[in-house]
């Protein structure tokens, strides 16, 4: 697994346990995971179709580096499919893990279209062509 992101837990990231909201958690992910399938589909209308079960197995607290990891699971016709995984930077903790998350590349009428992506590429791969 890659891990691109990392953040820094500060006071407005916080709950009222003085822990990780888990809602901006979410929101990170879900900002990660779209820019992830945005560079494999080549497509910037690409959307969150599905996430699976989130397992949260740990919490974070102000003043942690936390770390987003993201996979490639798989692709469908209009769609890949990935995986995450969020821990903490400094003691590898995992955080968060959720086993599914499916994005959808959409053409300029709004509606799912065909990407022709059969495997995982990186940037520097394509430039080099």
């Amino acid at each position: 697994m890659n891990f691109h992101t990392r953040k820094w837990i500060k006071p407005e990231d916080l709950n009222p346990n003085e822990t990780l909201f888990g809602g901006r958690l979410l929101q990170w992910i879900d900002e990660e995971a779209a820019l992830y399938a945005i560079i494999q589909l080549e497509n910037p209308r690409t959307v969150t179709k599905f996430i699976s079960e989130i397992n949260f197995r740990s919490s974070a607290k102000k003043g942690d580096i936390i770390e987003i990891g993201i996979d490639t699971i798989g692709f469908g016709n209009t769609s890949i499919t990935l995986c995450c995984e969020v821990r903490n930077k400094m003691t590898r903790e995992v955080i968060i893990s959720i086993d599914k998350i499916i994005m959808v590349g959409l053409g300029e009428d709004g509606k799912p279209c065909k990407h022709g992506k059969t495997k995982k590429e990186f940037v520097k791969d394509r430039l080099a062509k």
